[in-house]
């Protein structure tokens, strides 16, 4: 692969510094992603520039206009402290003409918005569980074609933000307590599903047009079954002594069929194109003791932390962590949005 102008778009607070040395574990752990891929894309060659990004565009304009990058390279997780605008940045790139990495503003917008998702993959005839929406301010409303238990989460804010053991609710009262803490705490709506109990099962995929689903994924809660329900609640996810205390891990989904796999795989990229995603994403779904499936959401842009899920299932296919940043770039380079059609 040539050299590239790579202009690495961040969050303000998370510029990655030159080197780590002298950082706690805590300050590496802050911007480890952002430090991974950027030292990754350097060493391969490329010019890399780091740009933060808080609530304006002004410097990312004037970057754009000055340095003319061959692709931004897309790490951002929010715009302006709002979880759902980030898909805005993305549409800005496009009107600036900028080639990009990631997924398409369409399929972020969709895939951001849990409801709509879930909206447009029923309207597939997807497996999804069937749910209802509290409406930030609204009255609540007993749901009447849901059956308990239910889970409750936030309807827009994602890394298990709100989540916890009691986010599965087994009565009215406690559903409606869940729901009012939702709504105070992460000043979003609440979405109310049936709650699936299996398997917690992951699968990223890769692509514009043609996809590559990766090896299936698994969530192994260790011994939180015993005395909790198997969710993945923010302490499963990021608390390391927590995960520790459970033997709580993530790896290779074991004990599937060929076939399952292979269903596994096909329902991912279904799930991809009916959103309109492009670049990169990870779906997750449950799997019943029977095997039937349901999707529970669909992630743009995983996390692309060395080591983490996306890129050691990644790796497991054969596609080392240079391998896997070079694809994504490449697939940014070779998307083809709107503007494309009016070049000369």
């Amino acid at each position: 692969m040539k050299r590239l102008r790579i202009l690495l778009m961040v969050h303000e607070t998370l510029v990655p510094p030159a080197d780590l040395t002298g950082l706690s574990e805590a300050d590496i752990e802050e911007c480890r992603t952002e430090y991974n891929v950027m030292s990754a894309l350097e060493n391969l060659g490329h010019d890399v520039r780091v740009i933060g990004v808080g609530d304006r565009l002004t410097e990312l304009r004037e970057a754009i206009g000055d340095w003319r990058p061959h692709v931004a390279f897309n790490l951002l997780e929010e715009f302006s402290g709002i979880v759902s605008y980030d898909h805005y940045v993305v549409a800005y790139l496009e009107l600036m003409r900028q080639p990009y990495t990631g997924c398409n503003p369409r399929g972020m917008m969709i895939s951001r918005d849990k409801v709509l998702t879930k909206r447009v993959l029923a309207s597939h005839r997807m497996p999804t569980p069937r749910f209802a929406l509290f409406p930030l301010g609204r009255r609540f409303r007993e749901p009447r074609r849901l059956q308990f238990p239910m889970f409750v989460k936030s309807a827009t804010e994602d890394a298990s933000l709100g989540i916890s053991q009691a986010s599965v609710v087994e009565d009215m009262a406690r559903l409606r307590e869940r729901v009012e803490f939702i709504h105070d705490q992460t000043h979003s709506g609440a979405l109310v599903e049936e709650f699936i109990d299996g398997r917690e099962i992951y699968v990223g995929v890769l692509g514009n047009e043609r996809l590559t689903a990766l090896p299936v994924w698994e969530m192994n809660f260790g011994t939180l079954p015993q005395v909790q329900s198997a969710i993945a609640t923010r302490k499963v996810k990021w608390d390391g002594a927590y995960q520790r205390k459970h033997g709580i891990s993530t790896g290779r989904a074991q004990d599937l069929s060929p076939s399952q796999v292979d269903a596994i795989g096909r329902l991912a990229k279904r799930i991809y194109r009916a959103l309109d995603m492009s670049g990169f994403a990870r779906m997750d779904l449950r799997m019943r003791p029977d095997g039937s499936l349901f999707v529970l959401e669909a992630n743009a842009n995983p996390n692309l932390t060395y080591g983490e899920d996306f890129a050691e299932s990644a790796e497991l296919a054969g596609i080392s962590y240079d391998k896997l940043l070079t694809r994504i770039v490449n697939l940014g380079l070779a998307y083809q949005p709107d503007w494309r059609l009016f070049e000369s």
